[in-house]
């Protein structure tokens, strides 16, 4: 908003709910994050499972893991996905690298892998990254890891990135996920930012969008923001932006306890007076899907012998 803009003299808006990797806070526990995924990612091999609470950063994690690969180095393919069959994933993972018409999953097998040899060829390693992991039903997860199995002269064709929420971490430690248990490389749970943090962050975010100011937030609003949030990224970032609209409003130039703690009472009101339920997200990736004409992708699930 031009007030907002204009009154702490901001280039742009700086605590959006959108993940942008331009503001990412490498905070102790996403520096950890990160190093988890650049470990995972060397071994080249297998899957790396990041976790954590929504709104704790993962995607804008990952968005950050993504702008530092080196495009002549990996082809990345991310998807979200809410709930999705083996077969289904499996055209999701072929549109991300540009196949869009398969007849069957034999076509469709023998294409990705002409795909990623390839990518291989050309010095590029295919990295598939699932984001909503924890939504995934175990029989997609278990043709997830088949598909991870495939290799041209014992080299892995592609590697896999899962995130998810906790629930997830649930899910991997049944006795049915062993043998993926087994694949995974490198884990870790993201945890909330600890209070010490709180303070880094919404300054990082300021100066990001070009706020000059160090004092717009005072101790006691810090301290009463951590409370309301519980240190999650994407609970700050909706409280501290409803503080500077505020703030905007009655020509403050400060933030404080008092201030924080009525606009965190207020917000929490207003999310909890009640509405309606969210419509289920259809899966989706970064690409377009064509389905042959008259095929229902339900009418062929994709099964673990299929790889066999």
């Amino acid at each position: 908003m031009d007030l907002l803009r204009s009154h702490f003299n901001l280039r742009e808006m700086p605590f959006r709910l959108t993940p942008d990797e331009r503001y990412f806070f490498e905070s102790g526990e996403h520096g950890r994050a990160m190093a988890h995924l650049l470990f995972g990612l060397s071994q080249g091999d297998g899957f790396v499972v990041i976790t954590g609470e929504v709104g704790a950063g993962k995607t804008t994690l990952m968005e950050r893991l993504l702008a530092r690969l080196n495009p002549s180095a990996y082809r990345p393919a991310v998807i979200t996905t809410p709930a999705v069959s083996g077969w289904s994933l499996l055209r999701l993972i072929g549109a991300e690298f540009g196949i869009t018409r398969v007849a069957d999953q034999a076509e469709f097998l023998g294409q990705i892998c002409e795909r990623w040899r390839g990518d291989h060829a050309r010095g590029r390693r295919p990295v598939i990254v699932i984001d909503e992991a924890q939504a995934l039903p175990a029989q997609t997860l278990e043709i997830l890891r088949l598909l991870s199995n495939l290799a041209d002269r014992s080299r892995p064709l592609m590697q896999v990135i899962l995130l998810g929420q906790p629930e997830f971490r649930r899910t991997l430690a049944s006795p049915q996920m062993e043998q993926l248990r087994q694949r995974v490389l490198a884990s870790y749970h993201l945890n909330p930012l600890p209070a010490a943090d709180v303070a880094a962050y919404i300054r990082h975010r300021l100066a990001a969008a070009g706020c000059e100011r160090d004092d717009l937030f005072d101790e006691g609003a810090v301290a009463a923001i951590h409370a309301a949030t519980n240190g999650v990224p994407r609970r700050i970032n909706r409280l501290c932006a409803r503080l500077l609209f505020n703030a905007a409003l009655e020509g403050e130039q400060h933030i404080g306890a008092a201030a924080a703690k009525r606009i965190a009472d207020e917000l929490e009101r207003d999310l909890t007076a009640g509405s309606p339920p969210e419509p289920t997200p259809r899966a989706r990736s970064r690409t377009g899907l064509v389905e042959p004409a008259g095929f229902d992708p339900d009418d062929a699930p994709a099964s673990p012998e299929f790889f066999r």
